[in-house]
């Protein structure tokens, strides 16, 4: 535990190779990092975190590579966790979103991270919240965290960011129509990209329409459009999320959020916590019995459960 602080120190230094293997620990060894975080968490609360997601092929990497450009320039360190698919031999992350990030590689301002998803469904990995409280309390004022390609369900990036931008391609509209759930909900900025395509127009017709049938707050999601490969739009996009982080903050929404996302990771500790105690006690002797009684019908499968956690 000390050589782990030790290496939070050097980290909170500018040290990137101590950050790095931090956040491998999270990601490999979840329940040792457990110790770190609980020690660091007071510290945290300062970051504010903006989730881009979208589905497959939307261009959510040239559009974070040409923000970070913008944000850059107004002088802001950020951090990028870059949800990637797994590798199928390895685990680790196919490292495409990093690879379009290159261009930051030698700017002490950026740090980018590729996760494999692992699996996880809703566009994150299972490591994200930890790795972003991480980062938070090493003092990077923004965090990005892009998503792997998702669709309507895999939402699961409302439960990270502050801001969550949804990247849209034209010709979505017949999607939208008939999945208004999911993306629809949880975008508080959308992003029109590759705006210079056929169909640009009417896909900012239908997300308008669909918008408007939906529930009504202060807050209505602006729809910015851009040519991320060309740079074109971004600087509109960076200006409509400082807009919606002095809305959440003015208004007290931010306060909410965060009080909910501090519910939901509460749960998701609870769950994991619960499925370790009970492998734990699935390796011991009583549960192969019950697993007889439950096959011999003389208990059921749920009583049984409710007695293991007893």
């Amino acid at each position: 535990m000390t050589d782990r602080l030790d290496q939070f120190q050097r980290a909170i230094s500018g040290d990137r190779r101590a950050l790095a293997r931090l956040i491998s620990l999270i990601e490999d060894r979840p329940d040792e990092s457990h110790g770190l975080l609980a020690d660091i968490f007071s510290e945290t609360g300062q970051a504010f975190t903006i989730g881009i997601t979208g589905a497959p092929g939307a261009g959510k990497s040239t559009l974070t590579d040409q923000l970070l450009m913008h944000m850059r320039a107004d002088g802001h360190e950020v951090a990028v966790l870059a949800v990637d698919p797994s590798s199928p031999f390895t685990g680790g992350a196919i490292l495409g979103d990093r690879i379009r990030m290159q261009g930051h590689a030698s700017d002490a301002g950026v740090y980018v991270r590729s996760m494999g998803s692992r699996g996880h469904l809703g566009g994150v990995s299972g490591a994200t919240s930890r790795t972003i409280v991480l980062l938070d309390a090493v003092g990077f004022p923004y965090v990005l965290v892009e998503t792997v390609g998702v669709g309507q369900a895999e939402v699961e990036i409302v439960e990270s960011a502050d801001t969550t931008v949804v990247v849209v391609n034209p010709g979505w509209g017949d999607s939208i129509q008939a999945n208004k759930a999911g993306l629809l909900e949880i975008g508080d900025v959308f992003v029109v990209n590759k705006a210079d395509r056929v169909g640009t127009d009417e896909t900012i017709k239908d997300l308008k329409q669909m918008l408007m049938m939906g529930p009504q707050g202060p807050w209505v999601p602006p729809i910015v459009s851009t040519i991320a490969s060309r740079g074109e739009g971004v600087h509109e996009l960076w200006q409509t999320i400082l807009n919606h982080r002095r809305h959440l903050i003015d208004s007290g929404a931010l306060v909410t959020r965060r009080r909910r996302r501090c519910e939901a990771e509460v749960r998701r500790a609870l769950a994991e916590e619960v499925a370790r105690r009970t492998d734990h006690a699935a390796t011991e002797g009583g549960f192969a019995a019950l697993i007889d009684e439950v096959v011999e019908r003389r208990t059921d499968p749920w009583t049984a459960a409710r007695s293991l956690l007893d």
